[in-house]
């Protein structure tokens, strides 16, 4: 065998290894630690667009819990009436946690009976009530997150179909990858 088909051997093994171990590292990224989704419709206008690109943190809630202000990711649930089959996750705001009641009152969210302050939403957006809370306060159970769109007029979310459960949250969203121009950490809310 001569030298040249040695090494051009070489060179075809050494990078079957490295596509290999880099495919490998990609898949149990992917399957553990971190996911991307794509936004999808208008529900969370302005703060994200449809066809835009996140990275789903999927670590820090096998730690910890979701906090109120938190960007979720998690499976629509069955009441939503997502096309079975497609696999469908939803992305929203996280704005009442465990343990705590929420009502909707006059385009505010009230938790615990104190309003929620929301700079992300723009003034002229009205947050009108859905089938689920509309005129009731709504006591969260050990397990359930209440979550919204911030673009209220135009977002399916638990104004409508209720609570949600932790084992049905992805992860957290905290990076925007797509477009390049928008790119970096989300902003955290804090109430």
């Amino acid at each position: 065998m001569s030298r040249g088909v040695r090494k051009l051997g070489e060179f075809f093994l050494d990078l079957i290894e490295t596509v290999v171990i880099a495919l490998s590292i990609f898949l149990v990224v992917y399957l553990f630690f971190m996911q991307p989704h794509q936004v999808n419709g208008q529900s969370m206008v302005p703060n994200f667009l449809s066809g835009e690109y996140v990275l789903t943190d999927k670590v820090s809630y096998k730690m910890g819990d979701p906090q109120r202000g938190d960007i979720v990711v998690f499976h629509a649930p069955k009441t939503a009436h997502c096309p079975e089959g497609t696999g469908c996750d939803y992305i929203k705001r996280v704005l009442a946690v465990p343990g705590e009641t929420i009502s909707l009152s006059n385009n505010t969210y009230y938790v615990n009976g104190q309003p929620i302050p929301e700079p992300y939403i723009p003034d002229d957006f009205d947050t009108l009530p859905g089938d689920f809370i509309r005129g009731r306060t709504i006591s969260l159970g050990p397990d359930e997150y209440f979550v919204s769109g911030d673009n209220r007029p135009y977002s399916s979310d638990s104004r409508a179909w209720g609570p949600i459960s932790k084992s049905d949250i992805v992860g957290r969203a905290f990076f925007r990858y797509w477009p390049p121009q928008s790119a970096g950490m989300l902003p955290t809310t804090t109430y």
